[in-house]
């Protein structure tokens, strides 16, 4: 089966979130299981882009509303990354450093989506299915379906939309609607949602099936998602939720080159001490105490806003028996309050305002605990990684978190689990954190187990050819 995977991130390629964690790891799983599967996405200025040899696939041109633009189609030459890799140049659109946060994203990503499908009739792979990700490319199954220049050639494709985030849904006004190639006016309606052009909206509609990237998630967005709770109810039908795994050859103790002691699961105490030390040596930080982590974007669907006042509460209420450090970005206001805290617990707590791979891969492997109190977290990897490394999530009952991480207080349990995304469930999670690291064995034991758990891509990408084939 040849499947086309169409994104605006990729790992290593160029990444904002999970979203660039999943494209680059499903489709070098799903070759490994006999399949051909390839991803296009745009050609943003990155080091990825500099440090790699390319070869032009393919030039053409065509239309964005009343102006007219090219666009080129190169493919990275030596399959670095386990399957084949494509590239969209636009001059004067794609041609960024950043993925998002451009005024003109609308027109950025219209164009993208017109050049992918243009390239998809001329393409000699002519691919089964087309695998769309969030709204960033959720207008494709629309224009293979309706829009005159490409229906005929990509009549016998089918199309699925995955929805790693429904909060972000790719609103278009209806004065911008002659971006989209000339099409059946009759179906305007499959563009449509709540009186602008919607396009996550449209491609839950256009597309063949729809998956979401847990099955907690699918059930959540029947009721909570951001105004398309109507739509995902009465499309449920053709809805699947499938959770995200994770690369386990990127995310491995054992082999990882970002970490200065690796370890497994044989050895896991002497190698997560030592991380440890390394860690609360570079920030200050009490080894002796448990150390939480945070590890994610400072914005209010991880609840950020929250972990200013968790933090302060915890450590006064522990007596400073916690030590917690902090890395990400985000809102302004919420950064400036992490910030802040560092010169009131010395000792105790630390931050990071940024983005560092790096460092990230040494906090799960040196901390003791990662805290997600997310209001929304569609599936969520951070958990899956900290379990990797023998680090014990502490999670709030929401998406994939609920998915993946089964309350310590359970039969055969390893993590923390809470229901409210506020200060006091923080704090009694907090106590619970300190309470089980006053009992090594019991500590250890979850430890174990958690680093038994299989969350890698295997089973999931097995998923998602079972849907393809469905089809």
């Amino acid at each position: 089966m040849e499947i086309l995977h169409i994104s605006a991130e990729c790992y290593p390629v160029a990444k904002a979130g999970g979203l660039g964690d999943v494209v680059g790891a499903l489709p070098k799983y799903q070759n490994k299981l006999g399949h051909v599967a390839r991803v296009v996405m745009p050609m943003y200025r990155t080091k990825f882009l500099h440090d790699n040899e390319w070869d032009v696939d393919f030039k053409g041109h065509h239309r964005l509303g009343p102006r007219s633009f090219d666009y080129t189609i190169i493919k990275e030459r030596h399959n670095k990354l386990g399957f084949d890799l494509y590239l969209v140049d636009i001059y004067g659109l794609l041609d960024r450093e950043k993925i998002y946060g451009y005024d003109d994203d609308v027109d950025r990503f219209a164009a993208f989506q017109i050049a992918v499908v243009d390239w998809l009739r001329h393409w000699q792979f002519k691919p089964d299915v087309v695998h769309c990700h969030d709204h960033q490319a959720g207008l494709v199954p629309f224009m293979m379906k309706y829009c005159y220049d490409f229906n005929y050639a990509l009549s016998g494709v089918k199309s699925i939309i995955t929805i790693h985030n429904a909060q972000y849904q790719g609103w278009i006004g209806w004065d911008k609607s002659f971006y989209i190639p000339n099409y059946d006016n009759w179906k305007h309606g499959m563009l449509e949602w709540q009186n602008s052009i919607n396009s996550l909206a449209s491609g839950i509609k256009c597309a063949d099936k729809v998956t979401t990237v847990s099955p907690s998630y699918l059930e959540e967005l029947r009721h909570a998602a951001n105004g398309l709770e109507n739509l995902f109810e009465y499309e449920k039908g053709k809805s699947v939720g499938i959770l995200n795994g994770i690369d386990n050859e990127v995310w491995d103790p054992a082999t990882d080159t970002y970490i200065t002691h690796q370890y497994s699961i044989e050895d896991f105490a002497e190698g997560k001490a030592a991380n440890k030390k390394v860690l609360c040596d570079q920030f200050n930080l009490d080894e002796t105490k448990p150390l939480i982590v945070f590890i994610g974007r400072l914005v209010g669907e991880k609840a950020a806003d929250i972990l200013p006042d968790s933090i302060l509460a915890s450590i006064y209420s522990t007596q400073k028996d916690v030590c917690f450090l902090i890395l990400g970005s985000g809102e302004p206001d919420v950064e400036w309050r992490i910030n802040n805290l560092t010169a009131q617990f010395p000792g105790n707590y630390n931050a990071v305002i940024g983005y560092n791979e790096k460092l990230s891969h040494q906090m799960y492997a040196g901390a003791d605990f990662l805290i997600m109190p997310s209001r929304v977290e569609p599936c969520g990897l951070n958990q899956m990684y900290a379990l990797r490394y023998g680090t014990v999530p502490m999670v709030r009952s929401t998406g994939g978190l609920r998915d993946t991480v089964v309350d310590m207080g359970d039969e055969g349990g390893y993590g923390i689990r809470f229901i409210h995304a506020s200060v006091g469930d923080v704090i009694h999670s907090v106590h619970r954190a300190v309470e089980v690291f006053k009992q090594p064995e019991v500590l250890n034991a979850m430890r174990t187990r958690m680093m038994e758990i299989d969350n890698s891509w295997d089973n999931s990408a097995q998923h998602y050819i079972d849907v393809y084939q469905s089809l």
